[in-house]
């Protein structure tokens, strides 16, 4: 089963998100400015398909030391702190939105972070496909 349109649902229902292509990948952005999630499918070497999204101060090592099957550093980004996530392992879609959720937030204007605690938004005018 394709990841990618339930990870898409995932990410449009942020407010003010969008989707479009970048470096070839479908990447999510607040605002079409920041990049909060990036989907990779083996474009990068990973196994399978995977996600990349920056991650608070010590959670990429946190994360990686304790599930290096389901966690990696991903190229290009993760020295910056951003965490990859597969997604063809031991899957939890509810991790998978808390991670996305983080990743949002930490990207995100604060007082439009600060609307997924209120839960005061609407679904984004970004290219909603399922």
């Amino acid at each position: 089963m394709d990841p990618l349109p339930r990870l898409r649902k995932i990410c449009l229902a942020l407010p003010e998100s969008s989707e479009r292509l970048s470096h070839g990948c479908p990447a999510f952005f607040v605002r079409d400015k920041k990049v909060f999630t990036m989907y990779t499918v083996a474009a990068y070497d990973e196994p399978g398909p995977a996600i990349w999204c920056p991650a608070a101060l010590g959670a990429q090592d946190e994360l990686v030391d304790a599930e290096p099957h389901r966690f990696f550093v991903p190229p290009y980004v993760g020295h910056r702190g951003w965490v990859g996530v597969r997604l063809d392992v031991d899957l939890d879609w509810t991790e998978v939105d808390g991670i996305v959720r983080d990743a949002f937030r930490l990207v995100a204007p604060k007082k439009l972070a600060a609307r997924l605690e209120t839960g005061n938004h609407r679904p984004s005018n970004g290219d909603n496909r399922s």
